[in-house]
């Protein structure tokens, strides 16, 4: 471990505990001043002062010797006999010695009803160390579970984003690949068409690298990014096919979602329904924002020949599957239709 290292961790420390006897002094502060404001005697503020002191003294010393010994060496270690005993022997060798220390604060002829009252009371001082010890117990079992289950989460919050970043780095538009096809053929005839899908794949290749990593992005630019792919899908179909994206309901600039969430979707429309039927082909796409609600439709054509790979999807619809799983759980519905000459899927989300 390096030195910076090494000093970090002691200040790390050192705020922890610092934080847990700020922490500690403002409950038994708390319960002094409780204690004093609920008394009623009438042996003098001095008098009943320390007689509190001496009570929370003795009540910090059962309570800190249960956490810090008893607990690790007995209940932790699943001694539960030995540790109820230890319990109660705690509490039957302290009650006679704080009684002793009240009894001589007390001390005094003129405060004789008040000694003969405290030593009526000691089986009550007993009991209420005892129950101290117990309650203190359900304290920190109660503490530490809520600590574990903090943790659990912290650790599945971690194993999630991890898997959501696997998942991102699996993201491989295969679009690309036939864009920059068409785009070397456009160069060869000399198009003018070559500079618009150059400048389209540079704003998408800027939004994959600087918006994908992030958890989520405004709706309006994924729209965007799948305007600028469909426009590039156009150019390579040409007149070949039918082409429609609609975005209606909401203004789509008052919402985020996660990025590259339906990119899948269209590239599977294209990829088992336009390649397959290229003279009468169609991908339509409907896109409805209302009250935090996607509703989100895409269908294209297809050919006699059934395409099982369509809704298997491979890694691209399971990537996209799990992701929904994991940023929407519970807040989404993600249907597949087939006919004979169409497929269709529907995905509606809750961005609440």
């Amino acid at each position: 471990m390096s030195l910076l290292a090494a000093q970090n961790s002691i200040k790390k420390s050192y705020e922890f505990i610092s934080n847990r006897l700020v922490y500690h002094g403002l409950i038994w502060f708390c319960y002094m001043l409780t204690l004093l404001f609920l008394d009623s005697g009438e042996e003098g503020f001095i008098i009943i002062l320390r007689n509190t002191l001496i009570h929370i003294f003795f009540l910090m010393l059962v309570v800190y010797v249960n956490y810090l010994y008893l607990i690790p060496n007995y209940l932790s270690k699943k001694r539960f006999f030995s540790y109820m005993l230890l319990l109660f022997f705690t509490a039957a060798v302290m009650m006679p010695i704080e009684m002793v220390c009240l009894y001589w604060n007390i001390g005094g002829k003129d405060n004789i009803d008040a000694q003969v009252e405290l030593l009526t009371k000691q089986y009550g001082h007993f009991i209420f160390l005892f129950f101290t010890l117990v309650f203190s117990t359900i304290l920190k079992i109660t503490k530490e579970w809520f600590l574990q289950q903090s943790v659990q989460k912290d650790l599945e919050n971690k194993n999630l984003q991890s898997e959501l970043s696997f998942l991102k780095s699996q993201i491989n538009p295969h679009f690309l690949f036939n864009t920059l096809n068409s785009l070397y053929a456009l160069t060869l005839k000399k198009s003018d068409k070559a500079p618009e899908i150059v400048l389209r794949l540079s704003e998408m290749m800027r939004y994959m690298l600087y918006k994908s990593n992030e958890k989520k992005v405004p709706l309006e630019q994924e729209i965007n990014y799948i305007q600028n792919y469909l426009a590039l899908e156009r150019t390579r179909y040409g007149d070949k096919a039918r082409i429609e994206f609609d975005c209606a309901g909401d203004s789509p600039s008052n919402y985020t979602i996660a990025p590259l969430l339906f990119i899948t979707f269209f590239e599977n429309s294209f990829k088992h329904g336009l390649s397959q039927s290229i003279t009468e082909g169609f991908v339509e796409c409907l896109l409805y924002i209302e009250d935090n609600n996607i509703d989100f439709t895409i269908q294209n054509s297809k050919t006699q020949e059934k395409d099982e790979r369509y809704f298997q999807g491979g890694i691209g619809l399971v990537n996209v599957k799990r992701r929904l799983e994991l940023i929407y759980p519970d807040k989404y519905i993600l249907d597949f239709h087939e006919t004979d000459e169409i497929y269709l899927v529907n995905l509606k989300i809750d961005l609440n």
